[in-house]
């Protein structure tokens, strides 16, 4: 775009700052208000018009985008710039603008809406993985068994090599839990306090250690103790430790559904939101990207990665790094102008009343919510993070109240897994 300003704009922005600055300079044998208009001209004039001419392209920009109903999507490039006095100013903006398009009807679309339960034999479940963390060990006079913890004392060979810096001493191992390689665990079932070992392992391919991967190697290993573990019982004592002051087990069980089908909730919403996301992006590919967007993101999603290789004074392979991330951002500002438009589109606003949900959804897991509620609620940017997050999900429900939804059954064990995964 080519925009020109007139002579005369520039002329009167000049004389209206250096008609301030008349009565705010003070120039040696002046007395301030009393500096000669030509003598101002001559000392300030110039530095004064290179400061209306940087003005002016920012706002003559703006003033012609904004005629011409255009939407940039970043800065301009200034080229081919003109200013001599005289002959007024004259630029060129090169700019990507936001793109135009229709997106694929909501009523067009399949989507899954994900459902799940808390059953019984879930709340049991987690019930035993509580017992299990707060299980102790006592001594097994016996030769060990999965899911024992034996304490071994071991040198690691690799040929005439000792690769563990001496001997590893008095390292206890719950046999099961794969800590070590692959194979190593196996050698110690049906091994006895006192016993000495002595065995070969190859070591994975893509063994972290460079000089270890692949190879076989010789472990001499001593075995100090064999543990068997031993689970609290489900008592009062048991659940007053977790907050029932009263010690009933039934109330405590009542407590643990309640909190995994809060947990549920949260992740068949993130599930289907997900999917809805997915199926979003994928029937509305044709929107032109402007790169100045993607590379924005590209920079917001490495900067992490810079910081890190900063701190350890490593080099970083832009190419790489940019064929890695360049996807990820690609997808995310394709979603964010489609997201943009269907909201616009179907009009919503944020409801109020569903922050409020969410902020004291997220409170609840604290241990004074209230405090929790009123820091978010005194906090502008995180409001605003919960309010984008609430205004996407109106989107969901509009799309899943528009669209083809198939109602998918999930385990919750298969539920949580998941999310645990997408979480790490």
């Amino acid at each position: 775009m080519t925009v020109q300003v007139p002579e005369e704009k520039i002329r009167e922005q000049v004389a209206k700052r250096l008609k301030s600055l008349a009565g705010k300079v003070k120039i040696d044998g002046f007395r301030p208000g009393k500096v000669p208009r030509s003598l101002i001209e001559k000392r300030y004039g110039p530095g004064v018009r290179d400061e209306v001419l940087s003005d002016l392209i920012q706002s003559s920009f703006n003033e012609a985008v904004r005629n011409e109903k255009l939407i940039p999507a970043g800065g301009p490039t200034i080229s081919s710039a003109s200013a001599e006095e005289g002959e007024g100013l004259s630029y060129v903006a090169d700019f990507e603008v936001m793109p135009e398009f229709v997106p694929m009807p909501l009523e067009a679309l399949e989507v899954k809406r994900y459902a799940s339960e808390v059953a019984d034999q879930d709340v049991e479940a987690m019930i035993q993985r509580l017992r299990d963390q707060r299980a102790t060990w006592q001594v097994a006079e016996r030769p060990a068994v999965k899911a024992d913890r034996v304490t071994i004392s071991f040198e690691g060979l690799l040929g005439e090599e000792n690769f563990t810096n001496g001997k590893v001493e008095n390292l206890p191992v719950e046999l099961g839990s794969n800590m070590l390689i692959p194979g190593f665990e196996d050698k110690l079932i049906g091994v006895s306090a006192g016993a000495n070992l002595n065995f070969e392992i190859e070591f994975p391919s893509d063994y972290s250690a460079e000089k270890l991967a692949g190879k076989t190697a010789r472990f001499e290993v001593e075995v100090g103790k064999v543990e068997e573990k031993v689970l609290p019982e489900l008592d009062g004592e048991f659940v007053r430790s977790f907050g029932i002051e009263d010690g009933d087990v039934d109330a405590f069980r009542s407590d643990i559904r309640e909190n995994m089908t809060r947990e549920m909730n949260r992740s068949l919403k993130a599930r289907t939101k997900s999917s809805v996301m997915e199926v979003l992006y994928e029937r509305n590919t044709s929107i032109a990207l402007p790169k100045v967007l993607i590379d924005q993101e590209i920079e917001h999603l490495s900067q992490p990665q810079r910081e890190s290789a900063q701190k350890q004074k490593q080099a970083l392979d832009e190419t790489s790094l940019r064929a890695y991330y360049e996807p990820i951002a690609r997808r995310r500002v394709a979603l964010g102008l489609l997201l943009n438009k269907l909201i616009e589109s179907e009009k919503l606003t944020v409801d109020q009343a569903r922050v409020r949900e969410a902020v004291e959804d997220i409170a609840a897991s604290y241990e004074s919510p209230e405090q929790v509620v009123q820091w978010y609620y005194n906090t502008p940017e995180q409001l605003r993070n919960v309010q984008s997050l609430v205004l996407e999900d109106q989107l969901v429900d509009v799309v899943l109240a528009k669209a083809k939804v198939e109602e998918t059954q999930i385990a919750f064990s298969d539920l949580m897994q998941a999310a645990a995964q997408a979480a790490s």
